[in-house]
């Protein structure tokens, strides 16, 4: 499955978080580092679900850019 993710800039690191999956979130240092744990937040995520016998949402979220 394919999720967006929002990557925001914080004070001094990345913050990121799936907006189809609530509670999945993850920090680094750099984009790319947000982005390796954010992919590896969402497998935990997903694995902790099943696990729990939860049903796993799927992606429904559609991200894009808007000039304004």
């Amino acid at each position: 499955m394919r999720y967006a993710v929002v990557i925001e800039k914080a004070n001094g690191n990345y913050s990121a978080y799936v907006p189809d999956l609530p509670g999945c979130v993850a920090t680094g240092g750099t984009v790319a580092a947000v982005e390796k744990e954010i992919r590896a937040a969402i497998r935990f995520h997903i694995e902790g679900l099943k696990a729990e016998g939860l049903e796993v949402p799927a992606p429904t979220s559609i991200a894009d850019y808007v000039e304004a």
